[in-house]
């Protein structure tokens, strides 16, 4: 457990201080910085929304199709959803 605790701690403290040297070092200012951040994560937000509401939707199509009684084809999920 002792050890376990060790390398969290260890792993927590060197990922703060990762992303406090990226932070200094970063050849844009903070303004520039603070701006791409939350684009990214606006994106990815979008991007999150966008696959829950399509899970959603073949959920609640399958759902129906159980109520019915009819077969359920399950297709593999695609990695890159479409836009």
């Amino acid at each position: 457990m002792r050890r376990t605790f060790s390398f969290l701690i260890g792993l927590l403290s060197g990922a703060m201080l990762g992303a406090a040297v990226a932070i200094l070092l970063t050849p844009t200012s903070g303004q520039e910085l603070q701006e791409h951040v939350r684009i990214r994560v606006e994106s990815l937000i979008e991007e999150g929304q966008r696959a829950a509401a399509a899970r959603r939707v073949e959920l609640e199509t399958q759902l129906e199709a159980f109520k019915r009684g009819t077969p359920v084809t399950i297709e593999p999920a695609s990695k890159h959803p479409q836009a």
